[in-house]
């Protein structure tokens, strides 16, 4: 199946001979949520003012549903829908004349229905009327959400969509961006919130210093990169541990009462089994065990310091 979006070899080199994009190589598929993760100034922002038609690449190539981002322009540009990260709106205009204007602005007919559709989905009908400087940030976040997506474009971009945004309204994004996954729209954000990611995106790729240094399916990424734990609620706590249990990776929590054991998930053997026996040997007894493995988060920072 084709991408949606396919970038080749981007680059971007500012004036200052400063590298914010090299040689880029990605493929995102139709009705995916992708989620771009980096540090500040990876080039996250970067990467996708290009593919939206706002920054000019240095070299390489982008096409959007096949078409390239600069000899379709036009036609990409009607295919995407961008909330950027920054809040800029016309704080004298109400909500629904602004995001009537936004579908205007790409020869969309009139579609009272889907404005009204749109609005109600972010929580922003009752407020229609309302001008934009009488909005909380909160709402206002959505009213970036309402613009983009007010021409229904195919493809969305959220550049930080969480910034700002409290626990409550996160948990209603979430949920709004997997609505419009199901209903065909192909999703790509970028995040500081790696729990966003954890939580939403079907694959994540990983960029710093201008590179990308991984694209993975999320559940993959985790198995393969992710260490597990055993965790083992003992009978008894011990003060330390027993020297002929050297050789494991373990170390003792909660005051002596739990026994944590690391291991490789992509080891060929845990040694769990080998582990408990020893135990056993050292009369060392447990209530319960249960496992746990890294989060995205602990997997993104080990994967940035790597390249450092």
């Amino acid at each position: 199946m084709q991408p949606i979006i396919s970038i080749s070899k981007l680059s971007k080199v500012y004036a200052n001979d400063f590298h914010a994009l090299k040689k880029i190589e990605l493929e995102i598929h139709k009705g995916e949520i992708f989620a771009l993760l980096g540090p500040n100034g990876a080039g996250k922002t970067t990467l996708i003012s290009i593919v939206c038609g706002i920054v000019n690449p240095s070299s390489g190539s982008v096409t959007v549903g096949g078409h390239d981002i600069v000899t379709g322009y036009r036609k990409t540009r009607e295919m995407i829908g961008l909330v950027p990260q920054e809040l800029t709106t016309d704080t004298f205009e109400t909500v629904m004349s602004t995001v009537n204007f936004s579908r205007g602005l790409f020869g969309k007919a009139s579609n009272p229905a889907h404005i009204e559709k749109t609005l109600k989905a972010l929580s922003l009908w009752d407020k229609r009327d309302a001008k934009i400087m009488t909005l909380s940030g909160g709402m206002k976040r959505r009213l970036l959400i309402a613009k983009a997506l007010s021409h229904e474009p195919e493809v969305l971009f959220l550049d930080e969509p969480s910034a700002g945004v409290d626990v409550e309204l996160r948990q209603d994004m979430w949920q709004l961006i997997h609505e419009l996954r199901d209903n065909g729209t192909t999703i790509i954000l970028t995040t500081h919130y790696i729990e966003e990611a954890e939580e939403i995106a079907d694959r994540v790729g990983v960029i710093t210093n201008g590179e990308l240094i991984l694209v993975e399916a999320k559940e993959e990424l985790m198995r393969k990169l992710g260490n597990k734990q055993l965790l083992l609620d003992l009978h008894h706590p011990l003060g330390a541990l027993p020297a002929e249990l050297g050789h494991y990776d373990l170390e003792l929590a909660k005051d002596g009462h739990e026994l944590v054991y690391t291991y490789d998930t992509k080891a060929e053997r845990t040694g769990i089994t080998t582990l408990l026996k020893d135990l056993g040997a050292a009369g060392i007894t447990f209530r319960d065990l249960r496992t746990t493995q890294s989060s995205l988060e602990e997997i993104f920072v080990s994967l940035v310091r790597q390249e450092r």
